[in-house]
């Protein structure tokens, strides 16, 4: 028989906002948003502390909602510097106790400890020295999920936050997967779990019934992996070299962009972080993206592939002017701008030594209006 493994899934606890609030006394205790500003449009909430989130505020509402709910609420600019800082030193420790480690973020992560480093054998045990390390180490706390498969494993990690540990052994998996609620199956969004309710599917027993093609009929594709996941399999392994497919940049604009000038203009600061963050990858890539939002949100892309590797800012611009010129624009009036670079062709040494570099959320590039510049929180 194959060997069981052990699989850890570590979650940083409202990480954005734990770190303002570790970083600067006077934000602890009270609701706290890191992310856009509530004035400008198009702010967003990257992280809302646990206080802010008794108010219903939760990542991804825009920060306007977030004011209504809480007219007391702080709001932040992000200071990616200092999260990187505190993403790099977690995985330090990650790495004391074994080297398969998958990043999905700066927050979060999966570890294959089924052979540990230092010997340690209990998976329970690793994820508790883990979560004292950070505890200790960087005045943060982590949750942590333990079990057979990474999707257990993920969903485990939430069930008693913030500072959880939760371990679901193999005999536990099945009837673990049978009570869950759909609408808690990672990959499952509102509108499946919609739709699963509404063919009278709310656990994951109800599924259960259900022959895999009739998963595939009611829901595709995916309806072969829910198949699976509910009785408790899942054969994907830890991926310690996750290969980036692209790296882009965007912007919300306060107000509407109608000259194509001023387009111009916009994009050439976009392409210049563009540039920044390939030369810091060192990724060159062949296919350059240019991406659209109109005023009335609806969203045009263009892209062309070059027949060499480029990651210059000028080379990359050079595109950009290019699809902007063949793009009806006239009398359209944007909101948002974003470059992309995408079909790379790197060694694969190449690739193992930078994808965890590049792991970024989308938050990682701010809209605009993110914050005043002359400030760095504001509220009542």
């Amino acid at each position: 028989m194959a060997r069981q493994r052990k699989i850890i899934h570590i979650d940083m606890d409202a990480f954005y906002a734990s770190v303002e609030q570790r970083d600067f006394p006077e934000y602890r205790g009270k609701p706290l948003v890191v992310g856009g500003s509530p004035e400008g449009r198009g702010g967003v909430v990257a992280t809302a502390s646990y206080e802010a989130r008794k108010f219903g505020i939760r990542s991804a509402m825009p920060s306007k909602t977030a004011l209504r709910l809480c007219p007391e609420v702080l709001f932040v600019r992000p200071r990616f510097d200092a999260y990187k800082a505190a993403s790099r030193h977690i995985r330090e420790i990650f790495r004391r106790y074994t080297d398969v480690i998958e990043p999905l973020s700066l927050d979060e992560a999966y570890l294959d400890v089924t052979e540990d480093k230092q010997g340690i054998g209990s998976a329970i045990d690793i994820a508790k020295r883990i979560k004292q390390a950070i505890s200790e180490e960087l005045q943060l706390t982590a949750s942590a999920g333990i079990s057979v498969n990474k999707f257990v494993a993920k969903i485990a990690s939430d069930l008693q936050k913030p500072d959880g540990l939760t371990f679901i052994g193999p005999s536990k998996v099945e009837a673990f997967m049978e009570k869950l609620p759909v609408e808690q199956f990672f990959g499952v969004g509102k509108v499946t779990a919609a739709k699963m309710n509404a063919l009278g599917f709310h656990t994951g027993a109800d599924l259960k019934k259900l022959s895999e093609e009739a998963m595939i009929h009611h829901f595709g594709k995916p309806g072969r992996f829910y198949y699976q996941i509910v009785r408790g399999i899942d054969h994907r392994e830890v991926q310690s070299h996750r290969e980036t497919k692209s790296v882009s940049v965007e912007d919300t604009y306060q107000q509407d962009i109608a000259v194509v000038e001023e387009m111009l203009v916009a994009l050439d600061r976009l392409t210049a972080k563009l540039a920044s963050r390939l030369q810091s990858t060192q990724l060159k890539g062949r296919t350059v993206t240019v991406k659209f939002k109109f005023h009335d949100f609806a969203l045009m892309t263009r892209s062309h592939t070059v027949p060499v590797l480029i990651a210059d800012k000028g080379d990359i611009f050079q595109v950009v002017e290019q699809l902007v010129a063949k793009a009806d624009l006239h009398d359209r009036k944007v909101r948002l701008l974003g470059v992309g670079i995408s079909n790379f062709e790197t060694s694969e040494t190449e690739r193992h030594e930078k994808a965890s570099d590049v792991q970024l959320k989308l938050f990682d590039v701010p809209p605009s209006d993110a914050m005043p510049p002359s400030m760095r929180g504001y509220g009542p």
